[in-house]
């Protein structure tokens, strides 16, 4: 988690920011999860993870608005996807399978969420949207 959650963000970051230093402008958008909002028993590394990518994108807009760099932070809550597959604590994979099932939205919610961001004027910066299911609470 920590290696594609966290470090994947950074080499990401890395691989792009000196062309858009360059050019000065450039989006990245980053995606993070509601649990780097809120942490939940059996998801401790998780949301930690999620945090740090809350942290480092925020770090990065006020770093590179400058160079006129935007940042985005998506946060989705339950999507339908390959995620699930992954839980391995199964004490906690029944009622996560079973949040899934009742009222995950399609991933293309979070495409339509990265487009808006994308098409904003250059001196428009969407920073953060959280993007839960209507019937999700947390």
């Amino acid at each position: 988690m920590i290696d594609v959650n966290i470090k994947g963000v950074l080499y990401g970051i890395a691989a792009v920011l000196p062309t858009m230093r360059e050019r000065k402008s450039g989006h990245i958008i980053n995606l993070s999860s509601v649990a780097g909002h809120f942490v939940s028993p059996g998801s401790t590394v998780y949301a930690g993870t999620k945090f740090a990518v809350r942290a480092i994108s925020e770090g990065l807009r006020k770093e590179e608005a400058g160079n006129n760099i935007r940042s985005t932070i998506i946060s989705p809550g339950a999507v339908q996807s390959e995620l699930i597959n992954l839980i391995t604590d199964m004490d906690l994979k029944p009622g996560i399978d079973k949040l899934y099932e009742d009222v995950a939205i399609d991933a293309e919610s979070i495409a339509r969420a990265i487009v808006f961001a994308i098409e904003q004027p250059s001196d428009v910066a969407i920073n953060e949207m959280i993007i839960r299911p209507t019937s999700q609470e947390r």
